[in-house]
C-alpha cells in the first residue's frame, strides 16, 4: 500500500467517475437497427463503424461531432450512396441522444471522492472535446474536489509527462486511475507513473489493450470498482 500522504492522483472521467460508453453502445444499437442492412450482419456493420471511428478520431478528435461523422461515413460506405437530408437528420439524432443523458456516477464515487480529496491532491485527467468534457464535469457536481482539470486531445505518454511537469508532480508519488488500458494505464506507466486499473465491463472497444507490465520501481494495481480505492489511498 502506498504512503497515504503527499500523493497526486490523476483520475480519469468517462467510465471511471461516471458512465459514458453505455450511452454510445445504446446509440450504436439503435443505429444498426435503423440501417437494417441486408448485405451486412450487425457485427460487420459494427466493424465498419469501428474503422470509421478510428479515422474520424485522427481527423476530428474525440466527442459527439466526431462520433456523428463516423455514423454518416459508415452509412455512406455500406450503402455506396450519400445520405439525404432526412437520413442525415436521423443518423445525427443517434449522436444527439447521448448529450441528453443525465450524469450517472459510478458506485462509490460520490462517497469516496471527498475523502480522497481531503487526503491527496486530485487532478482530473480526461481526453475529448473541451466543451463536452467540461460540461459533464460541471453537471457531475464533482469539480470542487479537483485542484486542476486537464482535458487533452490524446492521453499518451507525452501528455502525462506534460501534466506531471506542469503541476510539479513527483513521479514516484503520482498515480493514474482509470478504466482504459490504452489511454489510462499503459501510457501512464510509460511516463514513469504508478497506475490503478479500475475494471469496467463496458469499456469502449477502441480502448481495449493488454495491460503493460510496470517497469521496475513502479506499481500497477487492479480493482473491480472505484470504491475499492479506499483500501489503497
Amino acid at each position: 500500500m502506498p504512503e497515504r500522504k503527499d500523493l497526486t492522483l490523476l483520475i480519469d472521467a468517462d467510465d471511471t467517475l461516471w458512465e459514458n460508453n453505455i450511452y454510445f453502445e445504446r446509440a450504436i444499437a439503435s443505429y444498426i437497427g435503423f440501417l437494417n442492412h441486408r448485405a451486412y450482419t450487425p457485427e460487420e456493420v459494427r466493424q465498419a463503424l469501428n474503422q470509421a471511428e478510428r479515422e474520424s478520431i485522427l481527423a476530428l478528435g474525440y466527442g459527439l461531432t466526431s462520433f456523428a461523422h463516423s455514423l454518416v461515413t459508415c452509412y455512406e460506405r455500406l450503402t455506396a450512396t450519400s445520405a439525404d437530408a432526412v437520413t442525415l437528420g436521423k443518423i445525427r439524432s443517434f449522436a444527439r441522444s447521448i448529450a441528453d443523458q443525465e450524469i450517472e456516477l459510478m458506485p462509490g464515487v460520490r462517497e469516496l471522492l471527498p475523502e480522497l480529496a481531503a487526503r491527496h491532491r486530485l487532478i482530473l485527467m480526461t481526453k475529448g472535446d473541451q466543451a463536452e468534457q467540461a460540461d459533464k464535469l460541471a453537471r457531475s457536481g464533482l469539480a470542487r474536489y479537483f485542484t486542476a482539470v486537464e482535458i487533452v486531445a490524446e492521453k499518451n505518454a507525452a501528455a502525462y509527462e506534460a501534466v506531471v511537469e506542469r503541476h510539479g508532480c513527483g513521479r514516484g508519488a503520482t498515480w493514474m486511475i482509470g478504466n482504459s488500458p490504452k489511454s489510462d494505464i499503459n501510457p501512464a506507466l510509460a511516463a514513469g507513473l504508478h497506475a490503478v486499473f479500475v475494471v469496467h465491463k463496458d469499456t469502449w472497444v477502441l480502448e481495449h489493450a493488454e495491460l503493460d507490465v510496470p517497469p521496475a520501481g513502479q506499481r500497477l494495481i487492479e480493482v473491480e470498482s472505484f470504491a475499492r480505492l479506499a483500501e489503497i489511498f
